[in-house]
């Protein structure tokens, strides 16, 4: 989600994002210019009611090994939030 144009000319980590999706959108306000936006993302209109897509983005599948390195460290990042709601003492030791 891009707030500005401003929010978009500072933030040089996006094209990094590629990397780590099959598909890459910039959801917008409604005004936004949208012409600045690389032609090859997806794009999604959004307001605090809801939002549309307005433009597909490309598909580029993940490699396998990288899906199941990310996959594997979400489900360690989840049971570790996991066994800390259910054992409190966990965090200080």
């Amino acid at each position: 989600m891009k707030s500005c144009l401003d929010d978009l000319r500072v933030d040089s980590k996006w094209p990094e994002y590629r990397d780590f999706s099959d598909a890459l959108f910039f959801a917008v306000a409604p005004g936004f210019p949208v012409e600045i936006l690389p032609a090859d993302t997806g794009l999604i209109l959004a307001d605090r009611f809801g939002g549309e897509i307005v433009r597909p983005a490309p598909e580029t599948r993940l490699a396998a090994a990288r899906r199941k390195a990310m996959t594997l460290r979400f489900a360690r990042a989840a049971a570790f939030s996991l066994q800390a709601l259910t054992d409190p003492g966990l965090e200080n030791s």
